[in-house]
């Protein structure tokens, strides 16, 4: 076993695969996007799918990466589990060799022993490997093929079966599969691997005898009806754990002591004052900041913030449960995850520095993050003592699992945190209603997302071709077509040969149009990007699937697109040239109705800022700039054309470049041909989306001319309220001016009349049951009474006394009763009355032990409300 450093281990893989042809390719980001399929990067293979399944041409036979992955899901990879073991982890790196149509099982299986044993001397005596033992009801024979190559290396009886379950791998319900062979290591110490033989512990879950490398050989594709046909091109995707390779070769028996995770629990140590491996729950909470903290991080970089819904919620998630252990477990009780972020880029910065480049926005979007998440704790916790007072009150000792649900689903209040505060309350919880509820809520969302899909129905052999920027009709064939169904409606996706039709991708919207073929016309709802084929929506199939069609994009809602997104190129050029060169684009949406442009600025853009980015943006579209289109151009000549390319977007060697004067960039969406075709660009908000991330919001062309109309009609309406007077500004001042004079007119004779009320109330109070009572039932506002009670309150500070009065104002019945000090100590509450009594005006209320009000809408009920209060004290 040789001795080195993570990221020598990291750089030894790619050097060794580049060593036998391999071409050596970046990360992919985590983040994924414009794939409906997936949100995240959950294994190698993922930014290779379409190459696999045969939608992309093959650039490069061979080709061996690190790439980023996160999993909080499936096999061994609950979230709620990562931090328990030493091995499991929400974000991880995984190494991985690919060969599309090139090598098979004898150079995978041989450049994996070699690489194991003789770069890294690994031991082979610890090392074990499984093969497909074979699935007869599927017509599916042990891999004999794998066993016997891996035969030449390691002795048979190392050689284990594995089921369909650990051994044959598949993409989904549908596509690409094959059988697979693992390598497995035994860590355990030589005393303990005499007693029990390392074959009998793989793949039982045992800590020290774990896979590190899994090498899949996909050579079938599964079709819908579940039966399996031979691939055409076969394909090697191996994986191999980064994190648990480095405890094989630095000889730990934990992902978390070895130099990739170290940095970081000893920066948790220092910030929280603990100290690793002297507490369970502790280094618990510890393994969970350490490891998220990454999750989280990388996450922002590629442009994913947490959120409320899809991937957004995962990654605030995974935030929330570290912070809730750092709270539980660290006594934290304040911000303290972002200050990790230095030791993060420390030792992570170097192999991606996106990291560094980020810094600052990373930290600001955690803190703020921190920040509501305890207010939310807090919150939380006041529910929580609410709950458990009225369990207590009732006698009782086990709490809802309807409530707990409510106070995690609703105000995402941590379920082991709420049993954590009933234990030391002496308190339980049916956690059976519990999970009955979360069951249901999984129903609903698993419902909500069932989507039945056929087999693709393959008419000819080929490509689509995109003609879409160049133009908006053609003539075209289908080359496949299948039926969904999803919600209980049908819908049928097409793909064609050759097509117009722009796809849903990089934020902007998928084209609609028509399929036509002599007097036939069939819509196209929308376009969307699938395993990058461009997939056209309808629900209806042309009569005639075989024959030629003219496929017609809506030139109309397509010249509306075009305007709105040719504008958020120019808008981001202005942002950097007014506010700095830190805005950097974090997001956009463009739709024939209006754009969406999010960026990282750290303070709100002030309405002069934006009016002057306006005046920029509108300059640029009145000269009129031709657009510069560049196809296939490489990413460094595009770079140096001034193109910035964007953290968390994968871009290919060759990319397209749109320039519109001195607005350089990166983007393969469709545009206007010169910015006068824009005709205006006017912002209609400005907001907040997360910390140092702002939007802007804007419409352009005939959309503004219908902001203007409307805005247009609303002054002349405005004018028409002031006789038409040509100056409004002045006309309204004066107006307010005047409501201020007669605010305070009415204020002194509400004051007056409320003391004339008071004198006639004090004259006409009555004595029961030693309450001093005065009641009242008038139609005056319900306000008047403010300055009444304060009176009362003065007056019978020392004795029992009830005012209560209830006001009919307008049709709308008010009750309101206000109880001194001696009579909330003898135990009355007005709060009590008031709600009782609101049944009499169909209405409802509550309020303070000494004063409440309700409101209803049942005037007739008010002197049965008055009596009901008075019955109080009777």
């Amino acid at each position: 076993m040789v001795n080195m450093t993570s990221k020598e281990i990291r750089q030894s893989f790619l050097d060794f695969f580049a060593s036998k042809g391999h071409k050596i390719v970046p990360s992919a980001p985590m983040v994924v996007k414009g794939d409906p399929t997936l949100m995240f990067t959950n294994a190698g293979m993922n930014q290779w799918k379409n190459i696999i399944l045969g939608n992309d041409p093959i650039k490069y036979p061979r080709i061996a990466d690190s790439q980023k992955c996160l999993r909080v899901s499936g096999k061994h990879n609950d979230l709620e589990e990562v931090g328990h073991d030493t091995y499991h982890h929400t974000m991880f790196e995984m190494l991985g060799n690919w060969s599309f149509g090139d090598y098979f099982k004898a150079e995978a299986i041989a450049w994996a022993w070699e690489y194991l044993t003789e770069v890294l001397k690994l031991d082979k005596n610890r090392l074990y490997v499984t093969v497909f033992e074979g699935a007869p009801a599927e017509g599916l024979q042990r891999d004999d093929e794998a066993a016997d190559i891996w035969a030449k290396y390691i002795n048979r009886d190392r050689i284990i079966d594995g089921n369909k379950h650990d051994n044959f791998w598949e993409m989904g319900d549908t596509g690409p599969c094959g059988p697979c062979s693992e390598i497995h290591i035994d860590l355990r110490p030589d005393n303990d691997r005499a007693k029990i033989s390392g074959k009998d512990l793989v793949n039982k879950d045992n800590p020290q005898v774990i896979e590190i490398w899994n090498n899949v050989f996909m050579q079938y594709n599964r079709k819908a009806d579940g039966s399996l046909e031979p691939l055409p091109k076969k394909v090697i995707d191996t994986g191999m754990g980064f994190e648990r390779l480095c405890v094989a070769v630095q000889g730990k028996t934990s992902n978390y002591d070895t130099d990739v995770f170290q940095p970081l629990l000893k920066a948790v140590g220092q910030i929280c004052n603990c100290e690793y491996g002297k507490d369970t729950k502790t280094d618990i909470a510890m393994r969970v900041i350490a490891d998220h903290i990454r999750t989280i991080a990388f996450a922002i970089t590629d442009g994913q913030l947490p959120s409320n819904a899809k991937a957004g919620y995962v990654i605030r998630r995974i935030l929330r449960r570290a912070v809730r252990y750092g709270y539980t477990f660290l006594g934290q009780h304040s911000a303290f995850m972002y200050k990790l972020i230095p030791a993060l880029i420390e030792n992570m910065g170097e192999a991606y520095p996106e990291l560094k480049h980020q810094q600052v926005l990373i930290e600001k979007v955690i803190k703020e993050e921190e920040d509501a998440f305890l207010r939310t704790l807090e919150t939380g916790i006041r529910l929580l003592d609410k709950v458990m007072n009225d369990t207590k009150k009732m006698n009782r000792t086990e709490i809802s699992g309807v409530d707990a649900f409510t106070l995690y689903d609703t105000y995402g209040f941590p379920l082991d945190l709420t049993e954590l505060i009933l234990k030391e309350n002496g308190l339980t919880l049916n956690i059976d209603d519990f999970n009955t509820e979360m069951q249901k809520q999984k129903e609903r969302a698993r419902n909500a997302a069932a989507v039945e899909t056929g087999d693709w129905i393959i008419l000819r052999e080929g490509e689509t071709e995109f003609v879409g920027y160049d133009k908006l009709e053609c003539e075209t064939h289908i080359l496949r077509y299948r039926k969904m169904v999803t919600k209980g409606k049908e819908f049928y996706q097409i793909v064609l040969d050759k097509t117009p039709f722009y796809a849903e991708m990089g934020g902007q919207v998928g084209d609609t149009g028509i399929l036509v073929n002599g007097e036939e016309s069939v819509e196209i709802k929308d376009t969307k990007r699938e395993n990058n084929l461009p997939i056209h929506i309808m629900t209806k199939l042309p009569i005639d699937v075989t024959t030629v069609f003219i496929a017609k994009v809506n030139a109309k809602r397509r010249a509306a697109i075009e305007a709105n997104h040719s504008a958020t190129h120019l808008l981001h050029e202005a942002l950097r040239e007014l506010l700095g060169t830190h805005v950097e684009q974090k997001g956009s949406y463009v739709s024939p109705e209006s754009l969406r442009f999010d960026f990282s600025h750290f303070q709100k853009v002030t309405p002069d800022e934006i009016r002057k980015v306006e005046h920029v943006v509108n300059q640029k579209i009145r000269e009129n700039i031709a657009l510069e289109e560049h196809r296939n151009v490489p990413i460094a000549d595009a770079k140096a054309m001034g193109a910035m390319a964007l953290f968390g977007e994968k871009y290919g060697d060759n990319v397209r470049v749109i320039r519109y004067g001195s607005s350089v960039e990166l983007c393969g969406g469709t545009h206007v041909k010169a910015t006068g075709n824009i005709g205006m660009m006017r912002i209609t908000s400005e907001s907040s989306i997360a910390a140092g991330i702002r939007r802007i919001e804007a419409v352009t062309g005939e959309a503004v001319e219908h902001m203007m109309d409307d805005m247009q009609n609303m002054q002349n309406t405005v004018r028409e309220l002031f006789n038409n007077t040509p100056d409004i500004i002045t006309a309204a001042q004066k107006s307010l001016e005047e409501s201020v004079v007669l605010r305070k007119k009415i204020d002194t004779f509400m004051a007056e009349r409320a003391m004339q009320l008071r004198d006639s109330m004090l004259l006409r109070a009555e004595e029961i049951n030693g309450v001093k009572v005065i009641r009242h039932i008038g139609n005056e506002m319900p306000e008047m009474y403010k300055n009444i009670v304060p009176h009362f309150k003065g007056k019978f500070a020392d004795v029992k006394f009830m005012f209560v009065v209830g006001t009919v104002y307008e049709g709308k019945p008010t009750l309101t009763v206000f109880l001194s000090q001696p009579m909330v100590n003898a135990g009355f509450h007005a709060g009590n009355m008031v709600r009782e009594a609101a049944k009499y005006i169909h209405g409802g209320g509550g309020g303070q032990a000494f004063m409440a009000s309700a409101g209803g809408k049942y005037a007739e009920g008010m002197d049965e409300a008055v009596d009901k209060i008075i019955d109080f004290i009777k």
